[in-house]
């Protein structure tokens, strides 16, 4: 009791501050708004590793950089050389008629000056993202005969047979370029100036 009456005391006793006893900061603020970069947007990367379903596994880190200035609204929101990180989303092993795939996730962009901004993107393929999973080579051909009715003579046209040999792994070789899509619009908030 005597603690909570002697700090009483002193809250009663002493000095109120004013407002005019208080400095005057005012914070220098920029007069920026931030620039959408919307979902399905490509950019241009290239590939600083190589990346293979045989040596890599899944969450394997990538990294892209960024070969041309991508420009909205007068605005360069992804110069050159912006880095790109990501990694190996989904692998599938190469089998008996089928080549190897994988799926690469773009994770966030990196600005020459260090600035991270995440970002949901994938390195762009007509195949749904994915990279390889075709049909590998057939094991061996039949011949099949075809007459030609024109010359009037036959000739033996090779044909593929429903047998498949194993699959084969599948690289995206170091320097390649490729193409980013992003997934969801992507929140720009800061910008590199010359």
């Amino acid at each position: 009791m005597k603690k909570l009456l002697v700090l009483l005391a002193i809250l009663l006793l002493a000095p109120a501050v004013q407002a005019e006893d208080l400095p005057d900061i005012q914070l220098d603020i920029r007069d920026y708004h931030g620039i959408v970069i919307p979902e399905g947007t490509f950019i241009p990367v290239m590939n600083t590793q190589e990346i293979s379903t045989q040596t890599c596994s899944e969450g394997y880190k990538v990294k892209f950089i960024a070969t041309n200035d991508l420009y909205l609204h007068d605005s360069n929101i992804v110069p050159k050389d912006t880095e790109f990180y990501g990694y190996i989303e989904k692998i599938n092993a190469p089998v008996v008629g089928t080549n190897a795939a994988m799926k690469i996730r773009i994770s966030k962009m990196v600005y020459s000056d260090g600035y991270e901004i995440p970002v949901r993107g994938y390195l762009y393929t007509s195949n749904n993202n994915v990279f390889g999973g075709g049909i590998s080579q057939p094991v061996k051909y039949r011949s099949m005969a075809q007459r030609q009715l024109k010359v009037k003579r036959t000739t033996l046209q090779l044909l593929p047979s429903y047998e498949r040999a194993m699959g084969e792994h599948t690289v995206i070789p170091a320097g390649a370029n490729e193409i980013i899509v992003l997934t969801s619009p992507a929140w720009i908030t800061h910008t590199v100036t010359n």
